[in-house]
């Protein structure tokens, strides 16, 4: 068949693959399976067909598929053994042989058809490219402009897309507006309608704060102090738990910095949201009693209930005790969280109390006996 500017297209699918990396070989494939399509539906056949696309000339070649019969019953899918071997003479019934066709007007059609078929691959990689892209960067911390701030979703133009950050996504406390630079925290990447990726980022998810570490504390992105864990609520409190192997590297002070310049970085880019670094320690006790700053604790104790399950019983000042649970259960929510232990904060007079108690249920036992 004649050829299509065949310079200009296999010149465009070479281009295409410099520079988008979509190979040629996949864009004549497609163009290939595209024309048979075309062919079909613009001459209303039924013939089973192949075309063929030479890579260096650009030269279309159709081909009706027929089967080899003892007769031909249908001319347009069968063909006589007699006939076939005139083409191959080493055929035999039940195989099949290529006939090239040419019908007419149809290099009008066919260059349609590559044109569409190339603009529709050219968005198909550049979405594949970018949803690659974005999916790399899961976990990590991304930044760009507000574009919707309308009491829903917030819209961020992230430069090659835009990235979604759902309400449950979103700081309570903060208030955004259109244009403000905002960073969030990349929790997934998804294909929305007809494959156009969709990034979902936050703002509250814990991890986001790990980021932000990593990124202001050099000794945690260098691997010389570890976060072992991170409890969070978004927009009041966070708290993390940092350990290093080297015991000439202060872990805690290291956070927070000279000054507190440190951890001050991190806190301006929460909007003011309050963070506890403590000390992470493989002794449950010492670990739990750092959890539970700002508040003193005089000891804690691992301590059974009465289906076995080990839990940790706090002591604290009589002065300490709503300090160390937090407003509305705050801070020892946050310690439970963190160190994966159930925890039971009493005070001193309260620890008295129920001593007492026992002591006098133990008395009374002894004195019925």
């Amino acid at each position: 068949m004649k050829q299509i500017d065949v310079k200009e297209l296999i010149s465009a699918m070479e281009e295409l693959e410099k520079e988008r990396g979509i190979k040629k070989e996949y864009l004549i494939e497609s163009l290939e399976a595209a024309l048979v399509t075309a062919y079909k539906k613009n001459f209303d056949s039924v013939d089973n067909v192949r075309v063929e696309i030479n890579s260096v000339t650009g030269e279309i070649h159709i081909y009706s598929i027929m089967e080899v019969t003892e007769v031909s019953e249908d001319p347009l899918l069968e063909i006589g053994l007699k006939d076939a071997q005139k083409i191959n003479p080493d055929v035999k019934i039940g195989d099949t042989v290529d006939i090239e066709i040419k019908p007419k007007d149809f290099g009008r059609i066919a260059a349609q058809t590559a044109k569409q078929v190339v603009v529709q691959k050219i968005r198909e990689a550049e979405r594949e490219l970018i949803y690659t892209e974005y999916n790399d960067k899961k976990g990590e911390i991304v930044s760009g402009l507000v574009q919707k701030a309308d009491g829903g979703a917030i819209i961020v133009d992230l430069g090659k897309l835009e990235g979604i950050m759902p309400p449950k996504e979103q700081i309570s406390t903060e208030h955004y507006k259109v244009n403000d630079k905002i960073r969030g925290y990349v929790v997934s990447v998804e294909k929305g309608e007809k494959g156009n990726p969709q990034v979902i980022i936050s703002r509250s998810h814990p991890e986001f704060v790990r980021r932000l570490f990593e990124f202001e504390i050099p000794e945690i992105y260098e691997g010389l102090i570890e976060i072992k864990s991170v409890s969070r609520d978004a927009g009041s409190r966070s708290k993390v738990a940092v350990y290093s192997k080297n015991e000439n590297i202060d872990p805690v002070g290291s956070c927070v910095g000279q000054k507190g310049i440190r951890i001050q970085n991190i806190i301006n880019e929460l909007n003011g949201e309050k963070i506890d670094v403590i000390e992470w320690s493989e002794d449950p006790s010492t670990y739990i009693a750092a959890s539970l700053l700002p508040a003193e604790v005089l000891a804690v104790d691992i301590v059974e209930d009465e289906e076995g399950e080990k839990f940790a019983q706090v002591i604290v000042p009589d002065d300490q005790l709503s300090l160390a649970i937090g407003k509305s259960g705050q801070n020892a929510r946050l310690a439970a969280k963190l160190t994966d232990w159930r925890i039971d904060i009493k005070s001193e007079k309260q620890i008295r109390a129920l001593i007492a108690a026992q002591n006098e249920e133990n008395e009374e036992e002894n004195s019925e006996e």
